[in-house]
């Protein structure tokens, strides 16, 4: 597992490689409610689907599925948000999440991206969240069949 961070672009990249099928893979970064929040709302799958994720009165966010390709990629686009713990409220409006799927050795590679932008208040809590829910809940729910989301 790494986790890098493009100090030019700012963006969050962590990456890990599973024994699961790409199939696997796709159904369990599909499944959000598995893994990111189980209080997840609107749908989470097809290219179009829009959702809304909430953390306690921290952070609240929307997104769209502006791509979808079986077993390759899945985007969300961030169309709303608002988070508590910074002075600009929706920094995270506008960014894009995109999470790859390969193959190498025989072996399925996951990806995970998020543009958070050059100068985002966010990014050092943002980095650390988003390292828990890809690295120890996303990966769980693929090889175990049960991620650590936040509950209900």
């Amino acid at each position: 597992m790494n986790k890098t961070i493009d100090q030019k672009n700012r963006e969050l990249t962590i990456s890990f490689t599973v024994d699961e099928t790409p199939r696997q893979v796709f159904d369990a970064i599909t499944n959000v409610r598995g893994w990111w929040g189980e209080g997840i709302e609107g749908g989470t799958r097809e290219p179009g689907d829009e959702f809304t994720y909430r953390h306690k009165d921290m952070h609240y966010s929307c997104h769209r599925l502006t791509e979808v390709v079986p077993d390759e990629r899945v985007v969300w686009l961030t169309t709303e948000s608002e988070l508590n713990f910074v002075d600009d409220k929706d920094e995270w409006t506008g960014t894009t999440i995109v999470f790859e799927i390969g193959r190498k050795e025989g072996r399925t590679t996951v990806e995970f991206t998020h543009d958070l932008g050059p100068s985002l208040e966010c990014f050092s809590d943002c980095s650390n969240a988003w390292g828990f829910y890809v690295r120890e809940s996303l990966r769980s729910l693929i090889m175990t069949g049960k991620g650590k989301p936040d509950p209900r």
